[in-house]
């Protein structure tokens, strides 16, 4: 296939104008007729690695799809973009089948999304001359390996022997090399070219927090992120409804997921989502693989997942479109123990286990995580990201015994019999019901620790049990007990290294700075155009276009066909579509940006002016205003050509303004600036004559 063709389909269809790393590779290896594997991330651009050669081959393109949701996201997604696609399941009548085969007889098909339970229903209608490619996705759900193994998959090994001339491909995000040996042999494709991508997603930052007072901490987060999407995961169905309760009782638009629910439950509350008619959703595992939705800003996890490949896989459903995005995890150690008993029961109970140890050593990090989840997947990583917490608040060491010594005291005198929460009571003195019932405040500890914030010490005493000097007793109400090493710390004088605690308060102000400057920005402007046309039309806003998009358009200002048409992800079918609306809402914010700016430049020489009637001096204006003292008397001279009572002439010397009045006699044509201060060999300076030159033309006038 001819390069100049691929790239223009890409442009005219999809709205690039260059393919990202492996894209044309593996494009040229199918219309090559080879088989291939591709391992690429969530937001990689896997899909157009046979979306976009369905367009060119001859016939129709299969692609086998685990979810209806997920078809049908991708088939609206196509729709829009100009290319004829659909998807078949079990649940559309006969009639909706029978049409969808007679265009596929047609050849007015170009793509074709099944379930594997659907296979048999398309065996009778396709034989090997009609199907130009067939394209696996979410690949690891064939392999007893991978996360997420899914036993309809294993009869899909079948398809290479009843399409043996054409090239098939398989894609997932994840799947370590186990996995992928797997996958290439349950698909009968031993041979396939293996593209493996980088991991790395430089856009997502990565957070671990302590898994206390997390609703307080998620409703903070979300509150500085109001209008942006987001998912949280949770362990268990109850977690998800009573968490979500609690966010529609504080007035964030939320909304639980979990496979308890009804169908028709589900899928509505999947369309609120990918609609935005919803903005966070607090989900169990079971919701997000058949969400293709490019603008979910933030993944936080309310518990800690089990391995690392579906961390990464839940986290990699944030900031699809390439742009910054955040994710969160809480890492508790009731987690690590609710989890242990999940996999006990399991098949392959040991592998499971290992995983579970690989997750856990993650979330206690005190070095880059990206290097740790980077490395875990094969993909060797020498330098520090800096978008992690531990990137961004590198640790910073001290002498921390005697704080060490004063909480192992606490949980000594309080006999192991008290949680994290009651011990930071009473080495602060609180005076709630906790500690006076019990008679802590009576206790030597109590109120030794009354200098150092709640948080801190919650801090503080999570660094203590990951080094083994405290332990959690899950089985007795999550008590804190202090483990043999202790007693070194307590009595045979051994120090302790702990990290310092980075300024939460600052950072939350940054955010909230940054997130009232997007609030007004000219990206919002154009995502609440992009959110009532979708409302119009009925369809996820991210299809018209992605946030990466408006952002392009933010940055870019088009304001014709031709440069709004140079925008990636503009294709042309959009551009006939959204093109008119969206450039005229840029036209109209740059004007209204202008007139501010005029109107905010009136303003402020009218400040300066009624200091200067005040009595204040030239310096004392700058220092008040914090403007530079050339800036005032610009304002002063403006003020002056308006017939403000100012008088220039205290600035200027008797002798200066007669310098400058025979110069300007003098000089035929005196020009600039610069050519009176050559004249007078620099001796008078830009300002003074500036000044003097306006009181001459004053008078002259």
């Amino acid at each position: 296939m001819e390069e100049a063709k691929v790239l223009s389909t890409l442009k005219e269809y999809f709205g690039y104008d260059k393919f990202r790393p492996l894209q044309q590779k593996i494009i040229n290896s199918v219309f090559e007729g080879r088989d291939n594997l591709v391992i690429m991330p969530t937001g990689g651009g896997k899909s157009i690695c046979y979306q976009l050669p369905a367009i060119l081959l001859p016939q129709v393109t299969l692609v086998i799809s685990p979810l209806i949701a997920l078809m049908k996201d991708q088939v609206d997604g196509l729709t829009a973009n100009g290319v004829p696609a659909a998807y078949l399941n079990s649940s559309q009548a006969v009639a909706d089948q029978e049409a969808i085969f007679q265009k596929i007889e047609k050849n007015e098909l170009k793509l074709l999304y099944v379930a594997p339970e659907s296979l048999q229903v398309i065996d009778r209608f396709l034989s090997d001359g009609l199907v130009s490619l067939i394209a696996i996705d979410e690949a690891h759900c064939i392999s007893n390996w991978g996360h997420d193994f899914r036993p309809a998959y294993t009869q899909l090994g079948y398809l290479k022997n009843r399409f043996p001339s054409t090239p098939m491909i398989a894609l997932t995000a994840t799947a370590d090399k186990a996995t992928r040996t797997d996958i290439l042999k349950q698909l009968n494709i031993p041979k396939a070219e293996k593209h493996i991508a980088s991991f790395d997603r430089k856009n997502l930052s990565l957070e671990v927090r302590p898994g206390i007072k997390r609703f307080e901490q998620i409703a903070n987060f979300v509150g500085q992120r109001k209008n942006e999407s987001g998912i949280i995961y949770c362990l268990s169905r109850k977690t998800t409804e009573e968490l979500a309760a609690k966010l529609k009782a504080k007035s964030f638009k939320a909304e639980a997921y979990h496979a308890g629910l009804s169908h028709d439950e589900r899928i509505r509350i999947q369309d609120d989502f990918i609609n935005d008619h919803s903005h966070i959703i607090c989900a169990t595992i079971a919701f997000g693989m058949g969400i293709d939705k490019s603008n979910i800003r933030w993944v936080i996890h309310y518990n800690m997942p089990k391995n690392m490949e579906g961390y990464y896989q839940e986290i990699g459903r944030a900031g699809r479109d390439g742009l910054p995005s955040d994710t969160l995890l809480f890492h508790s150690y009731a987690d690590v123990v609710q989890l242990q008993k999940f996999a006990s029961n399991a098949a392959n109970e040991e592998v499971q286990l290992a995983k579970l140890d690989r997750m856990k050593q993650y979330s206690e990090a005190l070095s880059c995580r990206r290097k740790i989840l980077l490395n875990y997947f094969g993909e060797l990583k020498q330098e520090d990201c800096g978008n992690c917490d531990i990137c961004k608040n590198p640790p910073k060491f001290f002498n921390g015994t005697t704080i060490a010594q004063k909480a192992l005291s606490c949980i000594y005198r309080l006999k192991g019999a008290e949680p994290i929460t009651t011990v930071i009571d009473v080495l602060r003195g609180s005076h709630n019901e906790a500690v006076l019932s019990r008679n802590y405040q009576n206790l030597k500890t109590y109120a030794v620790g009354s200098d150092i914030s709640w948080h801190n010490w919650q801090q503080y005493i999570i660094q203590l049990i990951n080094l083994g000097y405290v332990e959690i007793a899950f089985h007795k109400k999550n008590h804190l007990q202090l483990t043999p090493l202790a007693k070194n710390v307590l009595f045979e004088g051994e120090k302790v290294q702990l990290a310092n605690v980075p300024d939460r308060k600052a950072i939350q102000e940054q955010a909230e700075k940054k997130a009232a400057r997007t609030n007004s920005s000219l990206f919002e402007k154009l995502r609440q155009l992009r959110l009532k046309i979708a409302r119009e039309e009925d369809i996820p806003a991210y299809l018209i276009f992605n946030d990466a998009t408006l952002k392009e358009m933010e940055k870019e200002r088009p304001m014709s066909d031709e440069e709004f048409m140079q925008v990636n992800g503009v294709g042309r079918q959009k551009m006939q579509d959204y093109g008119y609306r969206f450039i005229k809402e840029i036209i109209a914010f740059s004007k209204e940006k202008r007139e501010k700016k005029g109107a905010k430049k009136g303003k402020t020489y009218k400040v300066t002016g009624e200091l200067y009637k005040e009595g204040l001096s030239v310096e004392e204006i700058s220092v008040k205003r914090k403007l530079a003292p050339t800036t005032i008397f610009s304002h002063l001279v403006k003020l002056y050509d308006d017939g403000e009572d100012i008088d220039l002439s205290k600035f200027v010397p008797d002798s200066d303004l007669q310098a400058v009045k025979n110069a300007k006699a003098e000089l035929n044509e005196p020009g600039s600036l610069k050519t009176y201060y050559l004249h007078f060999e620099e001796a008078i300076d830009y300002q003074t004559i500036k000044l003097a030159l306006k009181i001459l033309e004053k008078k002259e006038a």
